[in-house]
């Protein structure tokens, strides 16, 4: 049996990771300025997070949500005190896609409607209706397609006034990314967040706040809608939760009633997962990884402003993105096999970074360094061949 072949593949075998650095089986040594997607946020392997689910592992690994289960609570109690969402309530589940599938459909439960509000290059998961929501027809199957969504401009305030004026009463919840990542490191602004609480508000549609990519601490504050001083009735998250354990849940606000059977998992909240969750919290807070990656963020954000050649330095914390010339078009390319340095993309032409919320000023300076250092070689090929032409 072969694999399902869906995945565009770098010939590299990784075998070994620490903190931002990962190693293939060949031995070289790669800076990892992506995270495997933003997932590692506390760094490969962090002997807090091993000591944490090797412990939990000796004890018991699974059982289903039909028993109590008090490492949920203590998740529970830890995530509302480090994001400040005390008063919220948790439910657990897999998987950013998983997370947003339960948000709409909560939200729908919750106001007894059906539309949904995404906006123009969001990427909401690849679920049914996480995928409805998700502005990328290449993805969409024919049994996906809904008349339930409509997508908006992103950023657009008039736009988003003008469809509430007209169909506001029928909107069961706006969804956003506060921070597109897919999209390419396009940032909400805070009016645009604070009026979609606003029309929210008037119209009693459910604000829901997808942090799975840009949350959990990436952006210098736990959310990154805390940048525009407004809540959210429903935050997604994910991918940073686990630190690379598959975990993911949304955060409800006390306002939205819970009932039994509304929503479910088998395997959502399991021992182990909850074990891994709770260790990427009480690194980031005994370690103080919001204000280390706000500082180190705003350093990489200053140096990339300097680099002559990208354009478009945009973001908060750790999550960057560029854009890159046409004459510059083989950078991520050569960045990965010239200098052994992952970073991320976004169609046509953007690079993601999205390094641990652990990298040290010292490996920012190398991945610098080693930019500047293909720019030049790139830049001088093109001169070279501009000549020969």
């Amino acid at each position: 049996m072969k694999l399902f072949d869906v995945y565009p593949i770098n010939n590299i075998n990784i075998v070994k990771a620490q903190g931002s650095l990962v190693w293939d089986d060949k031995g070289t040594e790669y800076l990892d300025m992506y995270g495997g997607h933003a997932v590692i946020s506390i760094g490969h392997t962090h002997p807090w997070w091993v000591k944490r689910i090797e412990e939990q592992l000796h004890k018991i690994a699974f059982y289903s949500n039909s028993v109590e289960i008090p490492i949920q609570k203590e998740l529970a109690e830890k995530l509302g005190t480090i994001s400040g969402k005390k008063d919220y309530q948790l439910f657990l589940c897999n998987s950013g896609a998983e997370a947003n599938e339960n948000a709409l459909k909560l939200a729908s439960f919750h106001t007894g409607r059906k539309k949904i509000v995404s906006f123009k290059k969001s990427f909401h998961g690849r679920t049914s209706l996480a995928v409805a929501a998700t502005d990328n027809k290449s993805i969409v199957a024919p049994v996906n397609e809904t008349e339930n969504i409509v997508f908006l401009p992103f950023n657009d305030e008039e736009a988003l006034k003008d469809y509430f004026e007209k169909a506001g009463n029928e909107v069961a919840a706006v969804i956003i990314e506060p921070v597109q990542g897919v999209g390419g490191i396009t940032v909400a602004t805070k009016n645009f967040l604070q009026l979609i609480r606003s029309v929210c508000d008037k119209h009693n549609a459910v604000f829901i706040a997808d942090e799975v990519q840009c949350g959990y601490g990436r952006s210098g504050k736990f959310f990154a809608l805390d940048h525009a001083n407004v809540n959210a009735d429903i935050y997604s998250m994910a991918k940073g939760m686990g630190n690379g354990f598959p975990i993911g849940g949304i955060l409800i606000a006390p306002h939205i009633q819970p009932k039994h059977g509304m929503l479910g998992t088998t395997f959502g909240g399991n021992h182990l997962a909850c074990a891994a969750a709770l260790a990427v919290l009480e690194v980031i807070e005994q370690e103080a990884l919001l204000a280390q990656a706000k500082q180190n963020g705003q350093y990489l954000m200053d140096q990339l402003k300097e680099i002559d050649g990208i354009k478009n330095i945009r973001g908060f914390g750790l999550i960057i993105g560029f854009d890159v010339p046409d004459e510059l078009k083989d950078l991520r390319k050569n960045l990965l096999a010239k200098h052994h340095v992952f970073t991320g993309e976004a169609k046509p032409n953007v690079i993601r970074l999205l390094p641990a919320l652990t990298i040290t000023k010292a490996q920012i300076d190398d991945f610098l360094q080693k930019l500047k250092s293909e720019i030049r070689e790139l830049k001088k090929a093109e001169i070279a061949h501009s000549i020969a032409e």
